[in-house]
């Protein structure tokens, strides 16, 4: 199957749509960074065989990484919907995005990688909360922030 969109509309939209820096991402920056946590943003890890692949999120003394997803392109459990017009290709295209998602997920797993998926309709501080935790988890994580502020 072709992997082409339905028409020059649907490509000119896909092509609009953001990479980084949408609001939840950026809330569950400013919420992270609220706590005292410091990270790096948009990150091209180096680790072998992910091409193409750039974390949200990024703890790089922990290896933790962090994804802020969003429901329709990352095909969210209770918010996945499919387009009504050219539904095979776009099955295809939402099926190999979560085939990419996992791969990912399994490639920084073996290199030492903490991951954690966050959905764009969680609570930020909920988010905020399972990344303390992934960091906390970590050998050299923190439980507390880079100027020692207690987790909140």
């Amino acid at each position: 199957m072709s992997m082409v969109p339905s028409s020059a509309q649907v490509s000119a939209r896909m092509a609009a749509q953001l990479r980084s820096g949408t609001a939840p991402e950026i809330a569950l920056r400013r919420e992270l960074h609220r706590r005292g946590r410091r990270f790096r943003v948009d990150v091209k890890l180096d680790v072998d065989g992910l091409r193409r692949r750039r974390v949200d999120v990024v703890f790089t003394r922990s290896r933790v990484a962090v994804f802020v997803d969003g429901c329709f392109w990352h095909v969210c459990p209770d918010h996945a919907t499919t387009p009504r017009a050219n539904r095979d290709w776009w099955a295809a295209k939402l099926a190999g995005n979560v085939r990419r998602d996992r791969d990912t997920d399994d490639r920084l797993a073996a290199a030492g990688w903490a991951v954690v998926r966050v959905w764009e309709h969680e609570a930020t501080a909920d988010a905020a909360d399972r990344v303390d935790t992934a960091l906390a988890s970590v050998p050299g994580g923190k439980a507390t922030g880079r100027y020692g502020c207690a987790r909140r």
